[in-house]
């Protein structure tokens, strides 16, 4: 008999709470918008609870926006931390549903749990090192080395790094906190507030799109020359209505890496295996790691 595995992928917008089995396939979900922070965990917890009372689960997985402190040893472990999302600083949420269902609790960022459902069940499959890189409202990269996510001063947040402008770059980028870096210059508020207009009504040789791709670019130059992974995958909303960027942005990586390092010969930059189901299988895939169900 199949072990039922609880999820929750919190965003910034939505979550999705899932209902699956270890391999991945999903038995029941709904949808809660997200809202102030003591109603969206209720409704989160409302429809957990039915799912607890008609059969329940052995573990729960939490894959939310972030930042977040993942630091086990502190007092606020479990916490959303300094985000920008009103209401939601210092939000506790994985003590909370800790204490509520008494199992097995994994807490990581979205991105991070997208890279494990990469890692177990889709275009992942096989490696290690790997990242995950959506490029969306914001840009998150999730990024497993030896087969763990990063840890350290807090989980990665490359889309946050500063990255060296095109020649003659004037505009200041769009990032609340740091301006021109990869996510004030590539994400879809980025994009949308330097072109004028909506990114989705933009064709393929606008200008802006070299500026996504050398931020993209550059970063990814960065994850390679640090973690070492041996794919990374683009999702995320800019990237799915815009694929043909993936091919811009793996061309300019190995330019920017010349002969250096030796990267595969194909399939090296790629779209997420599993599609749309990357996110909602992200907190499944954190749940049974942190069982020990190992894939391999």
């Amino acid at each position: 008999m199949m072990r039922r595995i609880a999820g929750v992928e919190l965003g910034g917008t939505k979550c999705i709470v899932v209902l699956a089995d270890e391999q991945g396939r999903i038995a029941a979900r709904d949808t809660i918008p997200t809202l102030d922070p003591a109603g969206t965990l209720a409704g989160i917890e409302a429809v957990l609870d039915g799912w607890w009372h008609d059969g329940g689960f052995e573990a729960l997985g939490i894959a939310s926006f972030g930042p977040l402190d993942l630091d086990r040893a502190s007092l606020t472990y479990g916490n959303i931390t300094s985000t920008a999302k009103p209401g939601w600083r210092d939000t506790p949420v994985a003590g909370r549903l800790a204490a509520r269902y008494g199992v097995p609790l994994a807490f990581d960022t979205d991105v991070n749990g997208a890279a494990f459902a990469e890692r177990r069940w889709g275009a992942g499959q096989g490696f290690d090192d790997l990242a995950y890189v959506t490029v969306g409202t914001g840009v998150g990269v999730g990024l497993i080395v030896n087969g763990r996510t990063t840890r350290g001063l807090g989980h990665c947040e490359a889309g946050h790094m500063r990255v060296a402008r095109l020649p003659g770059a004037m505009w200041p980028g769009h990032c609340p906190y740091h301006g021109d870096c990869v996510e004030g210059l590539a994400a879809g508020p980025a994009i949308a507030a330097c072109a004028g207009r909506d990114g989705a009504t933009l064709s393929d040789e606008d200008p802006v799109w070299e500026q996504v791709v050398e931020a993209l670019a550059q970063m990814s130059q960065a994850l390679v020359s640090i973690a070492g992974p041996r794919r990374i995958l683009f999702g995320g909303g800019v990237i799915v209505s815009r694929p043909v960027l993936i091919a811009r942005i793996e061309a300019r990586l190995r330019s920017l890496i010349g002969d250096y390092l030796k990267l595969p010969e194909a399939d090296f930059v790629m779209a997420p295996g599993l599609g749309a189901l990357a996110g909602p299988l992200g907190p499944i895939a954190l749940a049974l790691d942190v069982m020990g169900e190992d894939r391999l």
